[in-house]
């Protein structure tokens, strides 16, 4: 794919609030088949769109671009087939900003590639069109979120961030209702304390989601006028916010642990819990050459009794599609 192509793409990700990592290969050490400059784009699924080395360099680049994702941090990734990059890699004892991996199946060069984490805005949505709405919308935007207006028909997006009721009343409980059972992580009104209480009895939500409504919304710094009490909402909701990465990013890591048979699988609970600060992207070893690799979609796979096993490349995968026995499956 053509780097104009991959800018492209990115632009229509971005559009879509779809979080990804821009991966640029930044400098080699030959032997490799990429140079600087390469770049590739790694999706939620882990799907690589671009280039950015061989079939064993791109699947270390899936697993520490899914990390990265999962953590909402950036980072330099060193590939290289040294043992010393090895130790470095199990003994953690590296600077903040770099991640450096062993990777024995390389062709004897090495790779550092800059994991650019592109995740879209915080959104929000505000319902009313009271002056508190209105700083909130304006306060919002100048910090670089998505501040969008909101209706009592209109659908909560999955990654909202927040959702802030500012009515003085009208319509409110569709909204807030609507909202606090879409499980979003901020939900917030603006009213008195009494006229807040009120509120919250009256809806028809269980307990667990009556305590989530923050009323009154914001902190309390002793704001007076809109201005300040939209400074202490959005104080609020960035105090809640998740430590690792935006809703976004948090909702699109893979979340299936593998090698997993189909009876596990079915039995799996469907909830998925919240994300630590750095999630931990499930992985696999491949059961040909041991390289642990990314337990995601958009990794090379094969089923075989029930069972899902990942490789780093395909040469992997055929050896074992073509004698499963072989390697204990």
């Amino acid at each position: 794919m053509a780097r104009t192509d991959l800018l492209a793409r990115a632009n229509d990700l971005r559009a879509h609030r779809t979080p990804f990592v821009f991966a640029t290969v930044v400098r080699v050490e030959r032997p490799t088949s990429a140079k600087a400059g390469d770049c590739a784009l790694v999706l939620p699924d882990g799907t690589i769109e671009g280039f950015v080395g061989g079939a064993c360099a791109e699947s270390t680049v899936r697993l520490h671009g899914l990390r990265q994702l999962a953590a909402g941090r950036s980072t330099l990734l060193r590939i290289s087939p040294e043992s010393s990059a090895r130790e470095a890699e199990l003994s953690g004892d590296e600077p903040d900003g770099l991640v450096t991996v062993g990777n024995p199946c390389l062709s004897g060069g090495t790779l550092e590639i800059f994991l650019e984490v592109m995740s879209p805005p915080m959104l929000v949505h505000v319902f009313g069109d009271s002056p508190v709405a209105r700083a909130v919308t304006v306060m919002g935007q100048a910090m670089g979120w998505d501040v969008r207006p909101t209706t009592p028909q209109a659908p909560i997006l999955s990654d909202a961030a927040a959702v802030v009721v500012a009515s003085h009343g009208a319509d409110e409980e569709c909204v807030l209702t609507g909202a606090l059972r879409a499980g979003v992580p901020y939900v917030g009104l603006v009213a008195s304390r009494r006229r807040g209480s009120a509120v919250v009895s009256s809806l028809d939500l269980t307990p667990v989601q009556r305590a989530r409504l923050h009323t009154p919304a914001g902190l309390d710094i002793a704001a007076r006028g809109p201005n300040e009490i939209a400074i202490s909402i959005l104080a609020e909701i960035i105090a809640g916010r998740p430590a690792g990465g935006t809703a976004a990013a948090q909702a699109a890591a893979p979340q299936t642990a593998a090698p997993q048979t189909a009876a596990a699988q079915a039995a799996a609970p469907q909830a998925v819990a919240p994300q630590p600060a750095v999630a931990e992207v499930p992985q696999a070893a491949d059961p040909v050459c041991g390289m642990m690799v990314a337990a995601a979609a958009g990794s090379r796979q094969y089923e075989h009794a029930g069972t899902t096993w990942y490789f780093c490349s395909s040469g992997c995968r055929d050896t074992f599609a073509a004698a499963p026995g072989r390697f204990g499956a």
